[in-house]
């Protein structure tokens, strides 16, 4: 495979990705929570590597405070 070919097609599976994390966000916001807590825990139990344990507290979502319930924009008043 030429290098141009494979540089293009690794440009477009990025673009790809990036699409599909901005729709998961705005549309299923608890979805999107719960994998990210799915992909965070096994990182962040006892006897990982500190490397493991800081990727899984930067793939962690913050603790939901108070009683809103939707986990999406942050509009409710």
């Amino acid at each position: 495979m030429d290098a141009g070919l494979l540089a293009q097609y690794l440009v477009i599976a990025l673009a790809v990705l990036a699409s599909i994390v901005v729709v998961m966000r705005k549309q299923f916001p608890n979805a999107t929570r719960r994998l990210r807590i799915a992909l965070a825990l096994p990182l962040l139990r006892e006897g990982k590597p500190g490397w493991m344990k800081t990727l899984g507290r930067s793939i962690a979502p913050m603790p939901k405070t108070g009683d809103r319930d939707c986990g999406g924009c942050d509009g409710c008043d």
